[in-house]
């Protein structure tokens, strides 16, 4: 009897404690927390295609990287994204402050060595008659001053000038110089008259010589040939001083000036140094390699240039007045319509600003609109950051040209032309290859044989340009 008490207490006691264990459990003040911790998971994405999206975690089927979550609570406010510490880390982002700057224009570009053309000097053949003998015989020859080039014999001299002898013979003075005015008409040299008068017989051969040093450019004659009065025979040219013929790109025009002072160098003369002044800047763009020409008068006093020679021409620095407003050259963005930056703050919130820019320098771009001293701006990283879908939306100039994303190794760069051996583009179904793409903006601080993402449009007019380049940041690797 006792013992049947005993259990049915015990039995009543789990009873009781299960009771008020599901009770607890079941309880609405316990279960409201829990739901406040659970943060929303809209989808899944690659950070280096933000386009794709997937609806479950894992490996990212075109970077070896895992899937980033998005969640409802993270999305982004005033047009821009936010990204959290890790994630900017992980894609090797970079800011810098927008600071005010000296700013130090150097001007550098390579030029060829041609030959001064205003050193030209045609010799032709004074009268009609036969080259009887050349002692210059090949173009490119070194002449001296004074250094015979060839010897004419002129037979239609002899009648006029032994009319003129037989006119001074009779005294009128008068007559005389009327005669010897006429031998003048004839091209007749004044050394041949004087010569004439001091021998009194004909003077039908002459030597025709180098008025200065120089070479031969261009030998339009041979041994032997009948020439015609005034036909070219030799073209002599100086190379004291050469021309530079110098291609720059646009966005130096400002610091090109006519009258400004260059220095020049070649490898064919290590350490030591040309110095010139800008001559003109010539008027025609060349279009093959859309740059500007100038052409800089050079001194070569020993003639060590010569032309067909490739310089680095360098212009002296060029110091701004008073410091500007300035961020690194890399924090730009140019599409071709707009030139922006991303501003970050100290929340990870990134968004677009649309700037005006000035001039380049020292790595430094000046800015005349659009940012305040002391902001941030990404200067690593906005190439992924721009990419995103939520900032596509903020940027109504994008949603009209759909653009693609990927990666490659510059093989070669040509003017605004780049060969890249670029990774697959599943939305074009493209797989990995080696192509031309256009440049929407000149290049300046990539290599051939760098890692770059880049972004690009795809037109049937101008093909696949590009319109965000950039170096692989510690991201890709």
């Amino acid at each position: 009897m006792k013992k049947g008490i005993l259990a049915a207490l015990i039995l009543a006691a789990f009873a009781s404690g299960a009771g008020y264990y599901a009770g607890k459990k079941a309880s609405p003040s316990d279960a409201q927390p829990a739901a406040q911790t659970e943060r929303k998971v809209l989808y899944w994405y690659d950070p280096m295609v933000p386009d794709r999206r997937f609806d479950k975690p894992g490996k990212s089927p075109f970077m070896d990287m895992p899937l980033v979550a998005r969640y409802a609570d993270e999305a982004p406010a005033e047009g821009g994204v936010t990204i959290s510490a890790q994630q900017q880390q992980n894609l090797g982002m970079k800011v810098a402050m927008v600071e005010k700057r000296q700013l130090t224009a150097d001007f550098s570009a390579f030029a060829t060595v041609t030959t001064d053309e205003r050193s030209l000097r045609i010799i032709p053949s004074p009268a009609s008659g036969v080259v009887e003998k050349l002692y210059v015989r090949a173009p490119q020859q070194w002449v001296k001053a004074g250094e015979p080039l060839a010897r004419l014999w002129i037979p239609d001299w002899t009648v006029a000038q032994q009319e003129y002898l037989a006119i001074r013979q009779l005294g009128d003075a008068a007559l005389t110089r009327a005669a010897r005015e006429r031998l003048g008409l004839q091209f007749m040299p004044a050394a041949i008259i004087r010569e004439l008068e001091r021998s009194g017989q004909p003077q039908t051969r002459m030597t025709l010589r180098a008025e200065r040093a120089g070479f031969v450019a261009k030998l339009e004659t041979r041994e032997g040939a009948q020439v015609t009065a005034t036909a070219p025979l030799f073209e002599l040219a100086s190379l004291d001083p050469v021309w530079l013929i110098v291609d720059y790109p646009q966005h130096q025009a400002a610091l090109l000036t006519p009258g400004r002072e260059v220095i020049a160098v070649s490898d064919s003369w290590p350490g030591e140094q040309f110095h010139g002044k800008v001559s003109e800047l010539l008027p025609q763009l060349e279009t093959t390699t859309r740059t500007l020409r100038a052409r800089i008068v050079l001194e070569n006093p020993q003639q060590k240039l010569k032309p067909g020679m490739f310089l680095t021409v360098k212009g002296e620095s060029a110091t701004r007045g008073s410091a500007v407003l300035a961020v690194p050259e890399e924090s730009i963005i140019a599409t071709g319509k707009t030139t922006r930056v991303l501003l970050a703050d100290d929340k990870g919130h990134f968004r677009p600003v649309s700037v005006t820019v000035g001039t380049t320098a020292d790595g430094w771009t000046e800015i005349v609109d659009g940012l305040q001293e002391g902001q941030r701006v990404v200067t690593s990283g906005q190439f992924l950051i721009d990419s995103e879908a939520s900032l596509r939306s903020a940027l109504p100039e994008q949603a009209a040209v759909k653009t693609y994303e990927t990666t490659g190794v510059v093989q070669a760069l040509d003017g605004n032309t780049i060969t890249l051996a670029h990774q697959p583009v599943p939305e074009l179904n493209w797989r990995a290859m080696t192509m031309d793409f256009t440049l929407s903006q000149p290049a300046t601080a990539i290599r051939v044989g760098d890692s770059v993402m880049f972004s690009f449009t795809l037109d049937d007019a101008q093909g696949a340009t590009i319109v965000h380049l950039m170096p692989a940041g510690e991201g890709m690797k």
